[in-house]
């Protein structure tokens, strides 16, 4: 463990909500150590150090049990750091790769066994921009009929024009981070709107991690964002930490991230659906 997160974890407060037993963190990273795995050299960004055992002392602290790896562009299409962290804790780590058309069948099938179910894309701008369409569509016919998904991780802006690409698509999606639409623009705001109508679609799953990506704390605006999400899939929604939250504007503390669970959802039956059951459901736990 970096000497940076062991100082942070120590220093960080206990949750006042305890999570049930079987909590997924459905979106988290590791990164590096880059002496052993390197990042990728087209990368957009570079960051600490953050590596499994990190991210395991973190969980202990709140109290999560299971977790999906997702892989981050700094790594690219290098997945060896997520493989090695699922392949330590096979029974509680899954994962979400990054590939391109160059991954064949062999390839797939390995990451398939190294616990991996779904792949990810990014469409935000500040990492690159849509990818190759063409690619993806490829990727895409390469991993239907695998019980894969694909991850999209896109800006609210993007949720309108994206709208046909993602309706069309033939197997299940998740969108990251509550489609980052802008709290402060409330729950009127088009690509809200847009992405209710979306998550309505027994094919899609979204995350209602992030809020520190779409607010400020104490977060107030999201809250209402992740409730309507929510209340739209209540049986197709997952949370996480995104943990060590790439590229952020702001100091989180995880545990004002798990504080919010209870005022994303107050019955504790549509907690553990959140925290537990979806994702063990789509991910096979």
């Amino acid at each position: 463990m970096t000497g940076a997160h062991a100082l942070d974890l120590a220093a960080r407060r206990t949750p006042r909500f305890r999570l049930p037993s079987g909590t997924c963190d459905a979106h988290c990273h590791v990164f590096g150590p880059g002496n052993v795995f390197p990042y990728a050299p087209n990368r957009r960004y570079t960051p600490e150090d953050a590596p499994k055992e990190a991210l395991a002392a973190l969980h202990a602290h709140l109290g999560i049990d299971r977790a999906v790896i997702v892989q981050a562009s700094c790594h690219g299409t290098d997945n060896r750091a997520m493989l090695d962290a699922i392949a330590w804790r096979p029974d509680r780590y899954r994962g979400v790769a990054i590939v391109d058309d160059t991954f064949g069948d062999k390839e797939l099938d390995g990451l398939h066994d190294g616990g991996v179910r779904g792949v990810r894309f990014n469409f935000v701008k500040h990492l690159g921009g849509a990818p190759d369409m063409d690619v993806f569509r490829r990727v895409i016919d390469r991993i239907r009929g695998r019980g894969w998904h694909v991850v999209l991780h896109v800006y609210g802006s993007d949720i309108i024009p994206l709208t046909e690409t993602m309706t069309a698509l033939p197997l299940p999606f998740v969108i990251d981070h509550m489609g980052r639409v802008p709290a402060a623009d409330g729950l009127d705001q088009p690509p809200f709107r847009r992405l209710l109508e979306i998550a309505r679609r027994d094919n899609c799953w979204i995350k209602v991690c992030g809020a520190e990506r779409i607010d400020f704390p104490p977060y107030d605006k999201a809250v209402p964002i992740a409730r309507a999400i929510i209340e739209a899939a209540p049986d197709r929604v997952m949370w996480g930490t995104d943990f060590p939250h790439p590229n952020p504007t702001h100091a989180c503390d995880e545990a004002d991230l798990v504080d919010l669970v209870p005022q994303f959802a107050s019955d504790a039956a549509l907690q553990r659906k959140v925290l537990v059951d979806n994702p063990a459901r789509l991910y096979g736990f």
